[in-house]
């Protein structure tokens, strides 16, 4: 065990007090890391999704790339603003699902949960996917093993993450600004030899020849160019629903961090889109056998093949893996905020030795693993599914947000902006719903149909339970009655003692249960007087009553649940309170030489008794083997 406790310690941390909570709380430097890397590691997949759509275009299609993102950083631009005001409305937290519950109702607000449950999954998924096939364009003979490189991401994401928010943020700290930097230094030289060289740069290495082009431009086709570009907006929120991670003063540091966040996001992403069209850089096929990311062949057509190359893609790797920490941030916190509400499992409140709710890192940990192992890790399978659920929490916080302003009164300013990003954001959900319902997005609508259906399922649950068991009157000791004690015995030993002891001091009525199943009566029926019957009356004490239940068939458990089931109905009033005396070794090894009896009639007892049948076990521990 010590050793054991030493390993936790180890790989996980020490266990936090309460009290430390507060060295848990980070600033603008290390939130970057924590609540940013989705968004910002977004850019490294989202322009390669838009481009991927663009291949039947050929070399046109890398020009449309341009305005597809303007058309994105411009809504990335009033979703920013939408969210400063959502960061002033709610200090301690606004998450779609709080401000749309608040102030929309509870429909509105399951909808946004279940949006963002399902964004936060895929969050993790698409993260660690794009993050392996960044690792695959640097190393194309590690394309067979992709899923299990996905499921070895995870499992260190898991371990980093459950050690806590601060130690996650200086994990996270060095790969987020060295993918940032390195990508800012590629635009940076890109966009010199773009200008120097009148608009068309040489690259440095050959690159791969865009195929010709097999279709023609159309409004459909650009509307799901702009659908899966928009992947690239995802993790926006984080900030706004993890306020409360922020030192003092919270509002203050927090819309610090959305504004560093939001403004690199919008570099990286017109920077990938200018030198993709500036140096004819198409996306490949990713089911190909020649397949190779955008970032790959932007970095080394700008800064060539050598040690910049690889710490550039390095730290791509490692950002895009590491972006579903904005997943193990966030979703433990809304999964607990819905809890509170009694619309999920009350296990999702408790917290972990790290001062985490680890239950949401439970669940989420298996539900990425479930969707990486179905769609085989790769993320352009997932991409369809992807920004669904992100637009229509956007668009559902930012509507709330309005009638909150409009309630509050003297705010037409924030009204508008809030209002502008509801509208944006809703009829881009609309477009990527309608442009991916096909290709995915159905599965999305239904995931959320489900997930409404199945919170709206514990909250019927949790009420019928509260309505059940709500007393408002005191104890009424008059009333009180002594049990029935029934004892389960097969023969006299010192657990039988041990139980009866107990029994002796419960109540007055006791009866020791014993299953004959052979013709002649056994030994514990002849010794019953010798050593329980005759000690009790010379003690002054009640002489329990020896119940022998006949058993032709040698079924042992089922007499004895029917007996206890006959005394608690003929009984009216009184309790019944079986004790279940049980041997309890010390290797689990020697569990299996013996039966178990013990448990499996709690077991019964617990499904098929009533609120006037108690069980009690009453252990004797071997203090050797």
């Amino acid at each position: 065990m010590d050793l054991y406790r030493k390993l936790i310690t180890l790989l996980f941390g020490r266990p936090l007090a309460t009290s430390e909570e507060r060295a848990e709380h980070i600033g603008p430097i290390a939130g970057i890391p924590i609540f940013g890397l989705d968004a910002l590691s977004s850019a490294a997949y989202g322009p390669e999704a838009a481009l991927t759509l663009l291949l039947p275009l050929g070399l046109l299609g890398v020009k449309y790339i341009v305005p597809v993102s303007v058309a994105i950083v411009i809504l990335l631009a009033i979703v920013y603003i939408s969210y400063r005001q959502t960061i002033d409305a709610y200090p301690k937290g606004g998450g779609s699902y709080t401000v749309a519950s608040q102030n929309l109702g509870s429909g509105a607000g399951l909808l946004a949960a279940a949006a963002l449950m399902i964004d936060y999954i895929l969050t993790a998924a698409v993260g660690i996917s794009a993050g392996v096939g960044a690792l695959i364009s640097a190393v194309p003979s590690l394309q067979p093993h992709t899923l299990q490189l996905c499921l070895g991401v995870l499992l260190i994401l898991t371990i980093v993450n459950m050690r806590g928010v601060h130690d996650t943020g200086v994990v996270f700290m060095i790969p987020t600004y060295l993918f940032t930097g390195t990508l800012l230094i590629v635009i940076g030289v890109g966009m010199f030899h773009a200008i120097a060289s009148g608009g068309h740069p040489h690259p440095v290495t050959t690159l791969p020849a865009l195929p010709p082009a097999t279709a023609m431009v159309g409004a459909w086709l650009l509307l799901k160019v702009f659908s899966s570009g928009c992947t690239a907006m995802t993790g926006v929120e984080a900030v706004s629903n993890g306020v409360m991670a922020f030192r003092d003063d919270t509002r203050k540091n927090a819309k610090i961090t959305l504004t560093i966040i939001i403004a690199l996001l919008m570099v990286l992403l017109m920077g990938i889109a200018l030198l993709s069209r500036a140096y004819g850089i198409g996306a490949t096929n990713p089911n190909g056998p020649g397949y190779e990311s955008v970032l790959s062949m932007l970095t080394r057509a700008v800064m060539g093949h050598g040690w910049f190359y690889y710490v550039t893609i390095g730290s791509v790797l490692l950002v895009l893996a590491l972006s579903a920490n904005t997943a193990f941030a966030d979703f433990p916190r809304l999964t607990r905020a819905i809890a509170l509400d009694d619309y999920m499992p009350h296990v999702f409140l408790l917290r972990g030795r790290r001062l985490l709710y680890s239950w949401g890192i439970y669940v989420l940990v298996a539900l990425t693993a479930t969707l990486l192992i179905v769609f085989r890790g790769v993320t352009d399978r997932l991409i369809p599914l992807y920004a669904i659920g992100a637009f229509l929490a956007f668009t559902l916080s930012q509507a709330g947000m309005v009638m909150h302003w409009k309630r509050e009164g003297g705010h037409p300013f924030r009204m508008f902006a809030n209002g502008l990003g509801a509208a944006a954001t809703g009829i881009t959900a609309m477009v990527v719903l309608v442009a991916k319902f096909v290709e995915g997005a159905w599965i999305t609508a239904l995931l959320v149909a489900l997930m409404i259906v199945f919170m709206h399922m514990v909250k019927r649950h949790y009420v019928g339970v509260d309505r059940e068991v709500y007393l408002d009157r005191p104890i009424q000791p008059a009333q009180l009655q002594e049990p029935i004690v029934v004892v389960p015995i097969d023969r006299w030993s010192r657990i039988t003692e041990k139980a009866l002891s107990f029994a002796l001091s419960m109540s007055n009525d006791i009866r020791c249960l014993h299953v004959q199943v052979a013709d002649e009566p056994d030994d514990i029926c002849k010794d019953f007087d010798k050593f329980i019957a005759d000690p009790s009356k010379a003690a002054g004490k009640c002489v329990p009553r020896l119940e022998i239940l006949q058993s032709p068939y040698r079924y042992v458990l089922q007499p004895m649940v029917d007996y206890i089931l006959k005394a608690e109905k003929e009984s009216e009033i009184r309790k019944v309170c079986v004790l279940v005396p049980e041997l309890v070794v010390l290797h689990w090894w020697e569990n299996l030489l013996h039966n178990r009896r013990a448990d499996l009639l709690k077991a019964i007892l617990l499904i098929r008794g009533t609120r006037r049948i108690i069980v009690i076990n009453i252990p004797w521990y071997l203090e050797r083997g």
